[in-house]
């Protein structure tokens, strides 16, 4: 769609803060001010009631440096435009204030002058989708070249001022460069072929355009199609990239300028010779001056190179707004004053299943199975210490099928309802078998592995056969009632080129073993790749699933293809639905709550659960004595002491001399050292595709991780954690959490909630807070607009915000952002560079707010490869399941073999990232992104990497105790009196040698 207008240039400013907007808040900074110069205190205190808002703190902060931020040079080589923060700048090409032409939330990249230079054409995400946009130069007269549900990015314009080139998955799924006809709007493809094709640019003279396929490769096309090779870098052995081409461009006379990304370096190759290297220089592409130089941004600047090889900075300044919120924060855990809390009603419940009959419902609650009878009372049906998940009635009501890890790891168990005994169905001998379903004639379970391959078991015999390779955390499978087919949520990415996409519906033919992925409707998913459906109906004519947090049916014929429209069910939240054998009605959960609702779509009935569950009774005096203690805050250790506990609470800290005293019970450390419970703040517990069972507490408390929060997770598994572990049901490390993180169109976990239709978010919101959320997680297809509601939304409700961007959010109140750099929809992140660091635009804005930060440093497993003493410890050899040792064996290998060197420098550029943090009187908060990275040992990994390179062992321990504990904002992290008691006694002393921490000789969990 070209040359749609959309007003001017700060269409969307945002709203009114004190007076101010926020674009006139970037004005007023543009005049000057150096360091972090204050816009206004604290103007009221955060009130004592949850949820309760009060009047932020904002900041003007300084930037004078760029991180991984694109640029271009005016037609007549005056002026810059380039994307700093997001927002499109332009800036005199020798350097001074530049001015902002952009609003808060368009969100946009890669800028490029038109042809004349009167106008700037770059790619917005500001509409969900990336498109095409251009403005003059001076930030008025806004048009919308593309629309749709199609990506389209890295746009050029050509120098005749005919074309638009850029690249788009518009072809099929497949990134192809097309030209867009600035005379007509019309769009055509340009190249042709299979390889996934980016970042287009144009000669000189109009008549060619080079771009890069694959990755590996730049070609050269004359705008008939006719193509030729101008680089390569070889492909390794296994088909991976060693290296990559990014960012071409022509100069002037023709020739081509392109970067290789590779292992350590990232360099500007030119005529082709390397003509920038030993810089941390950014993968886009350079601008060519009339002089013959090179401009460029690398290493935290805008850089100018000569022809002779000097350079120079390009120097700028101007100031950008940050808030600090204040609210009232929710909390999970009571107030040590508060009167214990009676028995409380179960809200994770997971899994539910309606018997045929509709007389009964199986469940999972409090670690066990449940069966509920309708309208009557609760007993548990399989009751033991193990883990235990996914239950699932037999056809004819007589058995369940059940996931449970008491053999040593997640096999299938059958449950005779009557008898009460159990026979074990699978044992696949270093594999995990989870979400089981029944075939209707009672013969086969089909069941998904830890890799998410789809097999069936034979119920009789016990013989097992895959049937579908693995899959990216696919949901639970269900069968056609001719049991030919079985049908699951997978995921369908778009293209190869990013991991974004869909959650379809897949229908496997058994006999032909070929799948057919269906659709849910235009840019739309399955609610979550889990218990969300698709549920096939007894009678075979419908499929049943959750889209846009309602509940949908869609009918189908025996083969699983759609026969007609999908019809809404329900209006309210809706998750895990299932039929009731005659087709007629759907069991679902609504916030906590079992529904019955009929085909009709009717109004829906609830179906009372009456179970509920306690605290246990703790030890009425615990005493711990410690050789000398340490309390998570200050600089050094305190002497011997005794450590006094009341209930789950520290009552007192006394000197230690004489005897040990007497308590209910005693643990002596006096030749230890005492610190708080490590708190590891990215986890991602209850995760598909890694079964760990039970494994996953018991690794953490094992290496002393006594505190998890995960930012994503399926909703009604994380409740039902919550609440074992709370009633004493099962062992692990306590648990702040969300549910599932909420997303834009395009998704990629399983745990991914696509917020797609109108009145969707308040629906995502209602379950959070009848589900108790701690915090939401926002993830990375959400544009900056909606998350900057779901903030407001989020602080009304007592509950911090976490996102993968930090600028506007870091303006609009979002609390933390997590890892350095993670995954982006952009292809790149803002706060890292490809060589690991990010400069004062990143640094100082997160220390300016007050704002948290998980850095989750994934490098740091390269220090396994000097010391091997984590990937050995007998906790971890004996805890970690077969799969997932074999791959941290791989991962040791693979580090001893290769050149640590590159590895180990990015590394060091990101411990200088939290350096400089702490050098601008903030701090981190450690986090891994377990079980994504190695469970337990990676958080001793990030706090050993820390050291390593300069952070205080003391500072480093801080992130996963004190620090922690303060932004969770509960009665964790530290030891003092009145906080929870979660202690380490470790041998050696941590606060020389961090690696100590990992030294546990004894735990104390509340």
């Amino acid at each position: 769609m070209a040359g749609r207008r959309n007003g001017g240039g700060h269409h969307d400013g945002g709203g009114r803060q004190g007076g101010l907007a926020r674009r006139d808040l970037f004005r007023l900074g543009a005049l000057g001010g150096a360091g972090l110069a204050a816009a206004g205190g604290p103007l009221a205190a955060s009130s004592a009631q949850p949820g309760k808002v009060g009047a932020s703190r904002r900041a003007l902060v300084t930037v004078e440096d760029v991180t991984n931020v694109a640029l271009a040079l005016s037609p007549d080589g005056r002026t810059l435009a380039f994307d700093l923060l997001g927002l499109l700048w332009t800036l005199p090409v020798g350097g001074g204030q530049p001015r902002r032409l952009s609003g808060e939330f368009d969100d946009l990249a890669q800028p490029d002058w038109m042809a004349g230079g009167q106008r700037l054409v770059f790619q917005s995400y500001r509409s969900g989708h990336f498109h095409i946009w251009s403005c003059a130069a001076d930030g008025s007269d806004w048009r919308q070249h593309t629309d749709g549900l199609h990506d389209n990015r890295e746009v050029r314009a050509s120098p005749d001022g005919r074309w638009l080139a850029f690249s788009s998955d518009r072809a099929d799924g497949r990134y192809a460069i097309h030209l867009l006809d600035l005379a007509n709007g019309s769009v055509r493809m340009l190249s042709r072929g299979s390889s996934q094709d980016s970042e287009p640019c144009w000669s000189p003279d109009s008549r060619r355009v080079a771009y890069v396929a694959d990755g590996n490769r730049l070609l050269v096309t004359d705008l008939e199609g006719t193509t030729t090779e101008a680089a390569a870098v070889p492909r390794s052995a296994d088909r991976t990239r060693p290296s990559e081409i990014r960012a071409p461009g022509f100069a002037p006379d023709g020739s081509l300028a392109w970067s290789v990304v590779s292992a350590g370096a990232v360099t500007m190759m030119w005529r082709g010779k390397p003509v920038i290297e030993g810089e941390d220089l950014y993968p886009f592409r350079p601008a060519f001056a009339a002089d013959g130089s090179l401009i460029h941004a690398a290493t935290g600047k805008i850089r100018r190179r000569a022809p002779d090889g000097s350079s120079r900075v390009i120097p700028f300044r101007t100031q950008v707004p940050v808030v600090t919120p204040s609210y009232a924060r929710h909390r999970q855990l009571a107030d040590p004053a508060a009167p214990p809390a009676g028995p409380q009603p179960v809200m994770g419940i997971h899994a539910p299943q309606l018997s045929a009959d509709g007389r009964r419902v199986l469940l999972r609650a409090l670690n066990d199975i449940w069966l509920l009878d309708v309208g009557g009372g609760a007993r548990r049906l399989v009751a033991d210490a193990a883990f235990k998940c996914d239950p699932a009635w037999s056809p004819d009501g007589r058995s369940i099928v059940y996931a449970s890890d008491r053999g040593g790891t997640l096999d299938l168990w059958v449950r005779d309802i009557a008898s009460g005994q159990d026979r074990q169905l699978t044992d696949l001998k270093g594999q995990a078998a989870v979400s089981p379903s029944w075939s209707l004639d009672g013969s086969q379970v089909a069941f998904l592995d830890q890799s998410g391959a789809l097999h069936t078991v034979d119920v009789a015999s016990g013989r097992v056969q895959r049937r579908y390779d693995a899959l990216w955390e696919p949901g639970r499978p269900t069968w056609s009632p001719d049991g030919r087919h079985v049908a699951m949520a997978a995921f369908r990415p778009t293209t190869p080129r990013y991991r974004e996409g869909y959650s379809e519906i897949l229908v496997i033919d058994l006999v032909t073993g070929r799948g057919r992925y269906h659709a849910v409707g235009p840019g739309k998913s399955i609610a979550t790749r889990g218990d969300d459906g698709p549920v096939w109906s007894p009678d075979g004519c419908h499929l049943a699933y959750v889209m846009g947090s309602t509940l949908w049916v869609l009918p189908v014929d025996a083969s699983g293809t759609p026969t007609g429209a999908p019809k809404q069910i329900t209006r309210e939240v809706t998750d895990a639905p299932t039929w009731r054998g005659d087709s007629g009605a759907l069991l679902y959960l609504n916030n906590g709550r079992l529904r019955l609702v009929g085909l009709d779509g009717g109004a829906p009935a609830t179906i009372p659960c009456p179970i509920s569950w306690a605290a246990p009774r703790l030890p009425a005096r615990t005493i711990v004595r410690a050789g000398r203690w340490w309390d998570g805050s200050s600089d050094a250790y305190r002497g011997a002491a005794d450590v006094v506990i009341e209930g789950s609470r520290i009552a007192a800290i006394q000197p230690a001399s004489g005897p040990l005293p007497s308590a209910d019970v005693v643990i002596d450390g006096r030749d230890l050292t005492l610190i708080p419970g490590l708190i590891d703040m990215h986890t991602h517990r209850q995760m598909q595709g890694y079964g760990y069972g039970d494994r996953m507490d018991r690794l953490f408390l094992a290496m002393g991780i006594t505190t998890t929060r995960s930012p994503g997770c399926p909703a009604y598994q994380m409740v039902e954690a919550r609440e074992a572990l709370a009633s004493g049901a099962r062992l692990g490390p306590r648990h702040f959490a969300c549910g599932e993180a909420v997303d834009g169109s395009r998704i990629f976990y399983n745990f991914m909630r696509p917020v797609t239709e109108p009145g969707q978010m308040a629906l995502e919101m209602e379950r959070a807070r009848a589900l108790g959320y701690d915090m939401i997680k926002t993830y990375v297809r959400m544009t900056h607009k909606v998350q900057a509601e779901v903030t407001a939304m989020a602080h009304a409700m007592g509950l911090h915000v976490a996102s993968h961007y930090h600028y506007p959010a870091l303006n609009s109140g979002v609390d933390c952002t997590e890892h350095l750099g993670a995954t982006s929809r952009y292809g790149y992140s803002r706060t890292i560079t490809a060589l690991g660091a990010g400069y004062g635009d990143v640094n100082g804005l997160f220390a300016a707010a007050k704002a948290a930060r998980t850095p989750t440093l994934f490098g740091a497993g390269v220090l396994m490869g000097e010391d091997d003493s984590l990937p050995s410890d007998r906790r971890v050899r004996s805890l970690m399941p077969a799969w997932d040792l074999a791959k941290l064996d791989a991962r040791v290998a693979a580090i001893r073999s290769g050149d640590p060197a590159p590895q180990l420098a990015v590394l060091r550029r990101n411990v200088e990232q939290i350096k400089a943090t702490l050098a601008l009187g903030h701090h981190l908060i450690a986090g891994t992104d377990a079980p994504i990275d190695f469970v337990a040992i990676s958080l001793h990994l990030n706090l050993r990497a820390m050291t390593r390179f300069g952070v205080r062992p003391v500072d480093a321990l801080r992130t996963a105790t004190g620090h922690a504990g303060a932004f969770l904002a509960e009665p964790v992290g530290e030891v003092a009196r009145g906080k929870l008691a979660d202690l380490l006694l470790v041998g050696g002393d941590p606060l020389a040698d961090v690696a100590a921490a990992a030294d546990v000789r004894h735990l104390v969990l509340n």
